[in-house]
């Protein structure tokens, strides 16, 4: 028999065998056991829309189609909400998927990429797949740093250049004329990739107007947060139409599955829902912060569906504090960069959600202190 293996592209052998998270599923199957509080992936545990659960439900009968690979209906839907051309917008499988198509588009081998150390760590996984070069700069007071970011982008001559706003993992923000500004001084050649994905949980001023005609920014929103379609992976980009034409060269043009799309379009169209979930959301960022207080601990304000909690100390003991906190059944997760991984990330949850984290962090500090 003739001998025969995989031969994988020198950049894929180049590349280590891991992923940007670690999930709670396989924390679970490791620890034997299942989390009492899902608190570390930033998903909205109020769930989406009733409207939108009867609309996947009702969507799932018709299951053995292919979803349209032209997202029409959504698309139009999202451009009326905003208020801009269907043209500008093209929906993926999350931003994850969307930012893996951005890149595949404008990045080979050698391309310079700039971002924030410790920032979306996914948007890296991307970048180093394609062969590009990442460029970072430090946050500032615990924000991304739009400044040092453009300056870093103009020195080494970057094609693209990535902030959030609101950030993960720390869910501080930007107000919209800083945003602009950023926009306005992008260096040519440049792009700004800029991840809405918890803006609808943002004071409002913080979003910059759309200028659909403006090349030098491509902006990505998602289903997964305010909407509670984590698990449906709904995402969509605004760009200019060349930029948006382009991605239909490259993408998947059958990765919509037609439930999420249904469920996606009804979730919209629910807005009175999405002013719900902020509401709770907002109560339950308040609740993190008063159990941080109780413990001695405090939290960095969040324009977001968590709170960054300052554990005082240095990552040793931050990651003390995760360590206790999953063996004692929440699940939780951290920042991985200086001087931002001080703190722990905890989820905005449902009461009962809180009350578990509740009982759980003076049980882990202990600990943590202890060792």
């Amino acid at each position: 028999m003739t001998k025969t293996y995989a031969r994988l592209t020198p950049l894929a052998a180049s590349l280590p065998s891991t992923v940007p998270f670690v999930g709670p599923e396989t924390q679970e199957r490791a620890r034997g056991r299942a989390f009492s509080a899902r608190l570390g992936a930033n998903e909205n545990t109020f769930g989406p829309s009733p409207n939108a659960i009867a609309a996947m439900a009702d969507a799932a009968r018709d299951v053995w189609m292919y979803g349209d690979p032209e997202n029409h209906d959504l698309r139009h839907a999202l451009a009326a909400h905003h208020g801009i051309s269907p043209e500008n917008i093209t929906v993926g499988e999350g931003i994850d998927g969307l930012l893996g198509y951005l890149v595949r588009l404008l990045i080979g081998s050698g391309d310079k990429v700039v971002t924030s150390q410790g920032a979306y760590p996914t948007f890296n996984y991307h970048v180093a797949g394609f062969g590009g070069e990442l460029e970072t700069v430090p946050y500032k007071d615990d924000r991304e740093d739009p400044d040092a970011l453009i300056a870093k982008a103009a020195e080494v001559g970057a094609k693209l250049v990535y902030i959030a706003n609101p950030d993960n993992p720390m869910g501080t923000w930007h107000d919209a004329d800083t945003i602009q500004r950023m926009i306005n001084t992008v260096p040519e050649g440049c792009v700004l990739v800029l991840d809405e994905a918890y803006i609808e949980f943002a004071p409002d001023g913080t979003a910059p107007a759309f200028d659909t005609n403006d090349p030098r920014v491509v902006r990505m929103r998602t289903f997964s947060k305010a909407y509670g379609m984590a698990g449906g992976r709904v995402g969509y980009a605004i760009g200019t139409e060349e930029l948006i034409t382009a991605f239909h060269k490259i993408r998947n043009h059958f990765g919509m599955c037609r439930i999420s799309q249904a469920g996606a379009l009804a979730a919209l169209r629910d807005q009175a829902h999405l002013e719900k979930t902020i509401t709770q959301v907002a109560k339950a960022r308040g609740r993190i912060d008063q159990i941080a207080r109780d413990n001695g601990l405090t939290t960095l304000p969040s324009a977001t569906n968590f709170v960054a909690v300052d554990c005082g100390q240095d990552a040793n003991f931050a990651k003390a504090v995760l360590d206790a906190l999953i063996d004692l059944d929440i699940f939780a997760r951290m920042p991985f960069a200086a001087p931002q991984n001080r703190c722990i990330r905890i989820s905005a949850g449902r009461p009962e959600d809180m009350d578990a984290f509740e009982a759980a962090l003076p049980k882990a500090l202990a600990v943590a202190r202890r060792s």
